[in-house]
């Protein structure tokens, strides 16, 4: 009896040739029919059926994967395969000739009862070599294209690598009595810098159960000029230079040199506009000395390349999160980044938004991104800022998993009785209460200051 079907109709001419190990996918198509419930149990693991490279078995599983729902034997004969096939030959669903009645019966012979993981991992393995080389191909076509451009075409070539092995689509559910030991357990034990990251003021890090949490994304909002860079280098300052925590800035709209100038001055309390004309006094500087090798070696890095796109932000995450260990990073700001094809400037900020939430949880980090707000809150009598005065707001505030707003009411009255005084507006908290957070703002040393400490 003949178990390998070669046999061809002629409106399969255009037809691909099939790229994976054909044998193998003839028998798991073969293993699907004796053994229905193999489908669900491979889909759990991660198998995904598009692997199978040869549309005639393919089309055998997803048939498998409809009529398991519906018949109730312990296997589904050819006979109900055949008739499906043939109506979705007739409904276009398919381009190959389908399997006949006949074909189907001898491929049934050829099933392998209990192997049917071995199988789909022999099929799925000659994928991952499939898309290899194809990936290979695409790196050489773009390599020698002149018109190739590092931060795109890399970026590009890193996602499709990235892509090779497809997630696993195993359920990752447990018992709540599993889990339950583990959430007593963190009743009583006190957060770690591996659980949260300090965010140098006293009262916020209360609010927010420690500071900040891995996977998450924080939304510092601002009108222009109020402090949000400070306030986002103070962040900086205190994970990277407080608390040894790997930090990463991507400046959009400051040089790296004036980044570092903000950080050194908030650091070593020294004025801004000193540094800049060179005017610093040799006591300050003595001062300060005692902190420069401790600075020096602090786990920050800063890039200020104006053109960041998101493909480009998520492969150099991926790389210092391997290399640098990378546990916080600073965007400044949002609406300054490379924004994709979109059909709408909404649409553009509202991708730029979740691929950064995205981009958080996968690696375990939080991203800190500011944001512009709109003219809402200066048409008001109070100008007290709220989520919603956040440009493009919808998108942004739906994704944060934590909203700061920073005012300052001296930046509307300078007679205001709260001069050198900010608000921290906690706008949003998922999972956890708001509040407003008093700090002071020494602007003149390019920082904010923690009133709860003093």
């Amino acid at each position: 009896m003949t178990t390998d079907i070669d046999v061809w109709g002629p409106d399969e001419a255009s037809m691909p040739t099939p790229t994976g190990n054909v044998e193998a996918e003839r028998i798991l198509a073969a293993t699907a029919m004796a053994e229905p419930g193999c489908v669900d149990d491979l889909s759990v693991k991660g198998f995904d059926p598009a692997d199978i490279s040869d549309e005639r078995y393919r089309m055998v599983w997803y048939a498998v994967e409809e009529l398991a729902s519906t018949l109730e034997a312990s296997a589904i004969r050819w006979q109900a395969i055949a008739h499906l096939l043939q109506r979705w030959k007739a409904e276009g669903r398919m381009v190959a000739r389908p399997l006949t009645e006949t074909e189907l019966g001898e491929l049934y012979v050829a099933a392998h009862p209990g192997a049917a993981e071995w199988w789909a991992n022999e099929v799925a393995r000659e994928a991952v070599r499939s898309r290899a080389r194809a990936v290979g191909t695409n790196i050489h076509v773009r390599s020698n294209n002149p018109a190739f451009d590092p931060d795109t075409d890399v970026a590009a070539i890193q996602a499709e690598v990235d892509a090779l092995i497809r997630p696993a689509g195993e359920s990752n559910a447990a018992d709540f009595g599993d889990l339950l030991p583990a959430v007593l357990e963190a009743a009583v034990t006190p957060p770690s810098l591996e659980d949260r990251v300090p965010t140098g003021f006293i009262d916020l890090d209360h609010l927010l159960s420690g500071g900040w949490a891995p996977g998450q994304m924080v939304v510092i909002g601002a009108r222009p000029a109020m402090g949000k860079t400070t306030v986002a280098a103070g962040f900086a300052r205190a994970a990277a230079l407080a608390n040894g925590v790997p930090t990463a800035i991507w400046s959009l709209e400051m040089s790296r040199h004036d980044f570092a100038v903000s950080i050194a001055c908030g650091e070593l309390r020294i004025p801004v506009h000193h540094l800049k004309r060179g005017e610093v006094q040799n006591d300050v500087l003595a001062r300060a000395a005692a902190k420069v090798p401790a600075m020096s070696s602090a786990p920050m890095k800063i890039d200020d390349n104006p053109y960041l796109t998101l493909p480009g932000l998520r492969a150099q995450i991926r790389n210092l999160v391997r290399t640098f260990g990378l546990k916080v990073a600073v965007i400044d700001y949002l609406q300054l980044m490379q924004a994709p094809p979109a059909e709408s400037r909404q649409v553009a900020v509202s991708i730029i938004s979740r691929t950064l939430k995205l981009i958080a949880k996968e690696f375990g980090i939080t991203i800190i991104v500011l944001a512009q707000l709109n003219r809402g809150n200066e048409q008001r009598s109070d100008k007290t800022p709220m989520v919603s005065d956040l440009r493009e707001s919808g998108s942004i505030e739906q994704d944060a998993d934590i909203v700061i707003l920073l005012h300052r009411e001296d930046a509307y009255d300078r007679e205001s009785a709260r001069a050198g005084e900010a608000d921290l507006i906690v706008g949003k908290h998922r999972g956890g209460p708001m509040a407003t957070i008093t700090v002071g703002a020494q602007l003149h040393f390019a920082r904010f200051v923690d009133m709860a400490a003093t």
